[in-house]
């Protein structure tokens, strides 16, 4: 008892105050343009991230960047991607965008914002557990810090992908499936069918002595359109290369057991009979090409690096609790590549396929160059003022408080692997239904005016799990981010509630930072010449594409 009282009463000597205007926890994508454009707007801003890195998954591993319609990308989002496309020096080629890049240059360009704009930034600080925000009333006056650090600020954004900010100032905030029923979604709860990534041939669930395979769920599926508190699978977006001179081998896991992957080589063996041919690793992971021969490799297939089943406890678990998910996840996908490239029982071409790929020397270089990023899909979403749901994506386009457009797929990975009827193996959850290019509102970033007045919520934003499966991509949590910022100067200089701003204001300073409202099936070209033109007083020059 002493010494824990000895180690509190050190931590209270050394904790400070800090004052801010905007304070914004998260350095994910949405985390850095939230407080890029709210330094730029002239607010005093600090930037918090409780682990190494900045970039979230745009630096994390998600390379291949989810882009949907280019043309709705615009803002901060797009000049992110003209930065990275300069340093690859795409305008030579006519073209000043890269939209598939290295991680180590997508963080580069990030923190190169971030110091331009004056954002101060913490790295290695998390909010603390359980009793880390202090607020009266609807107003959030400071959060402490685990080492005891205070931040108080007259505007705070959660940009984390956990939202735990948003979850300790008591604002509502759901997870999981809403039922079909409860929205009118056509699309909501458990599928009522799972065509992709599903399996393709029959793969009991069961070893001879009638014990369950790893992997498999023994819960009931539960019925079609049902509510339920499943999350969709999270994976690791590896980025590999398959040049020998900057090539690692595929690490093998410190909790390394061959047994969790005997309905892979199940899968794998009974393919190859179907197909008359031993599979190829792109059809075990997606390989997307990104530039200087690396790929950024993904999920693909019925099972694959997607660990379908163990995210359930992540949105709502303690720090420890999403520690051990997180170490579990690693572990896993470690374990399914070195699988690959070290069982017996692969076949040998796809043996040697694997091999002749193997992670990066010159990325991730701190963590033995495996991502800093778990791909955390989807976790707690706010219950705000607005709830995006289906008819949003599909019908309903416009909003009077637009604020940036959304145009990709309605896109979930499986949520379950279950036992089926038969008895054997089956994915449920995955969906990818297109959507027409819409508007996203400034409404589904600010909480209930009754909850909070001074709290914006660009990441784990309103909306349905249907909904949010589309808008969770990293160039609209940078759109959304642009705005929050801009959302925070406006409530401080008019000290006015969050929910009460100017959208007009909002939009009008949105759109002269080029924004785009409105889906038109050309290059950007309106909103390129914009964003160059604001970019030229801090020394970069216009490209030629005009």
């Amino acid at each position: 008892m002493k010494t824990l009282f000895l180690l509190l009463l050190s931590i209270a000597a050394h904790a400070a105050t800090h004052s801010y205007d905007l304070v914004v926890y998260g350095g994910t994508a949405g985390g850095v343009m939230t407080a890029v454009s709210g330094a730029r707007g002239g607010l005093k801003t600090v930037l918090i991230e409780p682990r190494s890195h900045v970039g979230g998954m745009a630096t994390g591993g998600l390379s291949r960047t989810d882009v949907g319609k280019r043309e709705v990308i615009g803002g901060l989002s797009l000049e992110f991607y003209m930065r990275v496309g300069r340093r690859y020096d795409m305008p030579r080629y006519l073209n000043p965008v890269a939209w598939f890049y290295e991680p180590r240059v997508g963080e580069s360009v990030m923190l190169e914002m971030l110091r331009e704009a004056g954002v101060d930034v913490i790295f290695r600080q998390r909010l603390r557990e359980k009793t880390g925000v202090r607020k009266t009333g609807t107003t959030i006056e400071a959060i402490t810090l685990e080492n005891g650090d205070v931040y108080t600020g007259k505007v705070f954004a959660d940009t984390t992908y956990e939202g735990d900010l948003m979850a300790q100032a008591k604002v509502s905030y759901t997870y999981g499936r809403e039922a079909s029923a409860q929205y009118g979604e056509s699309l909501g709860g458990v599928r009522d069918r799972t065509p992709k990534h599903q399996f393709l041939i029959d793969i009991p669930t069961s070893d001879a002595d009638g014990t369950l395979l790893p992997e498999i769920s023994s819960a009931p599926r539960g019925e079609d359109g049902a509510a339920d508190k499943r999350v969709q699978a999270y994976n690791f977006r590896i980025i590999a290369t398959n040049n020998p001179a900057n090539r690692v081998p595929w690490p093998k896991p410190r909790n390394y057991d061959p047994k969790r992957y005997e309905i892979l080589i199940r899968h794998i063996k009974g393919m190859e009979q179907k197909l008359g041919r031993a599979q190829v690793f792109h059809e075990l992971t997606l390989i997307a090409k990104i530039p200087n021969q690396k790929a950024d490799f993904n999920n693909q297939g019925a099972f694959s690096t997607d660990y379908i089943g163990k995210s359930y406890g992540y949105p709502d678990g303690t720090y420890k609790e999403r520690e051990a998910i997180w170490q579990d996840h690693v572990d896993y996908v470690q374990g399914f590549y070195y699988f690959l490239a070290n069982d017996p029982r692969i076949p040998a071409t796809l043996q040697m396929e694997v091999r002749d790929w193997g992670l990066c020397k010159d990325e991730y270089e701190d963590s033995a160059y495996w991502p800093h990023q778990l791909y955390v899909r989807e976790a707690r979403r706010m219950v705000g003022e607005y709830v995006v749901i289906q008819k949003d994506l599909q019908t309903d386009l416009k909003k009077p408080d637009v604020i940036g457009m959304g145009s990709y797929n309605s896109d979930s990975h499986n949520v379950q692997r279950f036992i089926n009827s038969r008895g054997l193996a089956e994915n449920e959850g995955d969906m990818q239904v297109g959507v027409t290019p819409y508007q996203m509102p400034y409404r589904m970033i600010t909480p209930k005016r009754t909850e909070a007045t001074n709290l914006l919520v660009p990441v784990c934003f309103s909306a349905s799990h249907v909904a949010y499966s589309s808008e969770r991509m990293e160039p609209q949590y940078m759109i959304i981010g642009h705005a929050a910022g801009i959302a925070a100067q406006l409530a401080i200089s008019g000290r006015r509630p969050v929910q009460q701003i100017s959208v007009a204001d909002l939009q009008r300073v949105l759109k002269e930072q080029g924004a785009i409202f409105d889906y038109i099936p050309t290059p950007q070209q309106g909103a390129i010449g914009i964003i160059q033109k604001l970019l030229q007083p801090i020394g970069i020059p216009r490209s030629n594409y005009e």
